[in-house]
């Protein structure tokens, strides 16, 4: 086996040790499914791990990184080296498809949109799915729901709550 096919196999290790690691605040998704993980690379023949926060004061970031961390040395991986890179920002287009499945399961709407519309920050966010029932009658509650990245919403269908992963 050559040199690379050894570092193609660990990078592939430590992406799937990393797809277990779960974001604190939403810990149905993986670090990997909310693309915070934005890169597992080999750098001067040592393992890096990039990574984003959703945002630059997202207060889960230590606690992201302690994380990531643990995983990489219980892995077999202590020497791997964990950098933060704040540009390009993260942005919700940055979300897996499976993660925004997993959003929905778990009772969150998943974004809707792409972020390249920067008016979504300021604008009402028409038509969001209500992710128990599928229904698009649905109410905003307030501009903030559990955690600063997600808006409260009510269904007017099932009359049920829910919080919206905003699109940013």
């Amino acid at each position: 086996m050559t040199e690379i096919a050894l570092a193609d196999d660990a990078l592939a290790a430590v992406r799937a040790l990393l797809e277990d690691v779960p974001d604190p605040e939403i810990p149905v998704l993986s670090v990997v499914d909310l693309g915070i993980v934005r890169d597992v690379r080999a750098d001067a023949g040592t393992i890096e791990v990039v990574i984003t926060p959703t945002y630059s004061g997202c207060p889960a970031t230590r606690v992201i990184e302690q994380e990531i961390r643990k995983a990489l040395d219980a892995g077999g991986y202590a020497r791997a080296r964990i950098r933060t890179a704040l540009y390009p920002p993260w942005t919700t287009d940055w979300l897996s498809e499976a993660g925004r499945a997993k959003l929905r399961e778990y009772g969150i709407a998943p974004p809707v949109g792409v972020s390249a519309d920067k008016r979504a920050l300021m604008a009402d966010d028409a038509g969001v799915p209500c992710p128990r029932c599928g229904s698009a009658h649905t109410t905003r509650v307030s501009e903030f729901g559990s955690t600063p990245c997600k808006a409260h919403y009510t269904c007017d269908d099932c009359l049920e709550p829910f919080d919206y992963f905003k699109c940013f």
